[in-house]
Formats: C-alpha cells, sequence, structure tokens
C-alpha cells in the first residue's frame, strides 16, 4: 500500500504546527522565497497562497526551489543515500552546468552505480535530468523575454548552434521561439509497475503515459505542434491532481479520476475514450463489443484504432479492452502492465463487494 499524501490543508495545519508526525512524508515550498523546507522548519511560516506541498525532494528541485539552509530538508534523503543526495545536491548548487561522467567520476561516484540509483528512484538518470533541468531553465529565461545570448551563456553553451541545436532537439523549435511563448511543464510520477511522464497546462493534464512507451516522443511532439506550446520540466496543478489520484489509485482505493483531461482528438476518438471510462473497474470489453455498445457494430477497427490512440494511460482506461478471443494485444505500456492493471481492478471490485467479470483463463497466463 502506498501513502497516500494528506491534503493541502491538513499539510498546511501541520506546518504551523510544526507537527512532526509528517517528517518525510511532505515538503513545503515557498513561492515568495523560492525554498523548500522541512513541514517542522522553525523558520516564520509562509501564508497559504505561498505554499505548495510535495511529496518528495525532487519535486520541489524539479520544480525549481533551493533546501532551506536553515531545516536543511536533504539530510533526510541523505541518510538514505548519501550518493543521491551528494549529486542533486551539486545540481541545485550549479543547475546550468553540462553535467557528464567525468563530472560524476571526479565526485568520486561511479557513473553506472549514479545511472542505477536514479534510475531506480525517479525514472530518469542523473545526467538525463540535469539536461532536462538546465534545459527547462533556459526555455523559463527566454520565455522571460532573455536575450538568447545570455541564456545559450548561462546554459554554458560557448557554440550558438550547439545551443540551438539542442534546445530544438528538446523543445522542437529554435531558442529565439520560445520568447513569450505559453509552455507546458512534464513531470515524472512514480508508480508501482513503473515511472510515468505527465504533461499539463494550468487548468489540464494533457498526457499520461508510461515512460516506455515507445510512441511516447511522437506524442510528445504532436502535442507541441497542435497546442503551439513549448514543454519544460516542472509542474503545473494538474500534475499534483493526477499523481493524488493516482496514489490512491494504486493504493487500492475507488476514487476515481477527477483531474480534468485536454483529449486532443477528433470527436469520434473523444466518443470511444468517453465509452472507455463508462467501463467499470474490474470489469473489462472485446473491442466488439465496446463498438456494439456505442452502436457502431461496424467500426470495431476505428474504435481499435481510437483505443490505441490514447495518451492518458490508466485514466483513460484502454487496458480494459481485449481482442475478440479474450487475450491480451494493443497495449503501449506493455502487456505485462495490462496484465498488472487487469489483475489490480479485479482485486479492487472483489473490496469493495462486487463480482469481477471474468475472462478466459488464457488472459492471465500470458
Amino acid at each position: 500500500m502506498l501513502f497516500q499524501r494528506p491534503s493541502d490543508d491538513i499539510l498546511y495545519d501541520a506546518l504551523i504546527a510544526r507537527d512532526p508526525s509528517y517528517e518525510g512524508f511532505a515538503w513545503v515550498a515557498v513561492k515568495t522565497t523560492g525554498i523548500f523546507c522541512r513541514l517542522t522548519c522553525p523558520a516564520r511560516k509562509p501564508k497559504r497562497e505561498n505554499s505548495t506541498f510535495y511529496g518528495t525532494i525532487a519535486e520541489c528541485l524539479e520544480a525549481g526551489f533551493r533546501p532551506c539552509s536553515r531545516c536543511r530538508p536533504m539530510l533526510k534523503l541523505g541518510e538514505t543515500d548519501p550518493m543521491v543526495t551528494r549529486l542533486i545536491d551539486a545540481l541545485d548548487a550549479d543547475l546550468l552546468r553540462r553535467w557528464s561522467e567525468e563530472d560524476v567520476t571526479a565526485l568520486g561516484i561511479d557513473p553506472s552505480t549514479a545511472r542505477r540509483a536514479f534510475k531506480r528512484q525517479f525514472g530518469i538518470s542523473f545526467l538525463e535530468m540535469a539536461r532536462l533541468r538546465r534545459m527547462g531553465k533556459a526555455a523559463e529565461v527566454l520565455n522571460e523575454g532573455a536575450n538568447v545570448i545570455h541564456a545559450q551563456l548561462d546554459a554554458g553553451y560557448e557554440s550558438a548552434s550547439g545551443f540551438r541545436a539542442a534546445i530544438a532537439k528538446l523543445f522542437g523549435e529554435a531558442p529565439a521561439r520560445l520568447r513569450g511563448k505559453a509552455l507546458l511543464r512534464a513531470d515524472w510520477i512514480d508508480t508501482p509497475i513503473g515511472p510515468m511522464i505527465a504533461i499539463a497546462d494550468t487548468h489540464a493534464l494533457h498526457i499520461l503515459e508510461f515512460a516506455e512507451r515507445k510512441a511516447l516522443s511522437t506524442e510528445i511532439h504532436r502535442l507541441q505542434k497542435t497546442s503551439g506550446s513549448s514543454i519544460v520540466m516542472g509542474r503545473y496543478p494538474p500534475i499534483d491532481e493526477i499523481e493524488a489520484e493516482l496514489n490512491a489509485y494504486f493504493a487500492g482505493e475507488e476514487k476515481g479520476f477527477k483531474t480534468r483531461l485536454a483529449e486532443h482528438g477528433s470527436p469520434f476518438q473523444r466518443q470511444v475514450w468517453q465509452a472507455l471510462r463508462a467501463i467499470p473497474t474490474g470489469e473489462l470489453r472485446t473491442y466488439g463489443a465496446l463498438a456494439a455498445g456505442m452502436n457502431l457494430t461496424s467500426s470495431t477497427r476505428a474504435v481499435a484504432g481510437a483505443n490505441g490512440a490514447n495518451q492518458i494511460a490508466i485514466v483513460i482506461p484502454c487496458h480494459r479492452v481485449l481482442s475478440a478471443d479474450g487475450s491480451l494485444t494493443g497495449y503501449g505500456g506493455g502487456l505485462w502492465r495490462k496484465r498488472w492493471l487487469i489483475e489490480h481492478e479485479r482485486r479492487m471490485a472483489t473490496a469493495d463487494g462486487r463480482a469481477p467479470v471474468n475472462y478466459p483463463a488464457e488472459t492471465a497466463a500470458r
């Protein structure tokens, strides 16, 4: 069972009371100072509207907040994995540095060991995290109207062409075009079956996919094109909302998903996605049955195509659809994850006193 983070109101009350019972489960980031603290920090407490709560230290760092020098929130992480703490501290102290394996080795840390530790804890390697944060910071500077040359030098690029090529590869366009442009934010969400990447604006969730999905880069580029926005690392409220809902889901709690979705798709695709969301937890459909339920018996292939075009995993539950013979097929996150999700939801339905719909034994054996 995963720890379900309390509501922000409860956490703010704990902050004011300096309640040690929440130590290690949440940190507060203060918008006005740009730092993050333990809830027990002895410093003057921020106003509620200036307080943002995060479930991990990595989230605070990814959002651009610095550790408080008074309560030293990084120490708890250091107690469990000094190497990870050391690297995150070094990254936070030199955010715009172009980190390399040689730099990691110079700190007396084996790059392979660091890569495995960061992949295990954050879903990305240390060098990937450093690159995304550096480029994200450069993009935000450009968006605020800074000169390209200043952002280039701050990011550690002596070559203008090298900077433009790197930022274009990450965000899909030249840096000068980022100035004054709307930005989407992306962040990682840890789950029991692997890290997911969530991309959102201030109002809605645009993408929620497992990091290993082969089509993820294509989906990101398509989103940039259709939305006219660029993407930087960080968080908007919909990412916090969907993370809380996913935590409840993986803890076996049937609370549903209420985070607002952007749902980029044709009217037909959105109709299929709505039908998917109407399938009760613990129940399954074949593509044919899904099409018949929509009065589209002759459009099974089109329904299957719309199912595959879904970019919001789990929330739009395309994993609840099977092939005509009841076998697992067509899941971008991997068939093993589809089987895991089906079994997880069967247990949820049973715990709620509902009898989940059976499916062929061969499905469970695959």
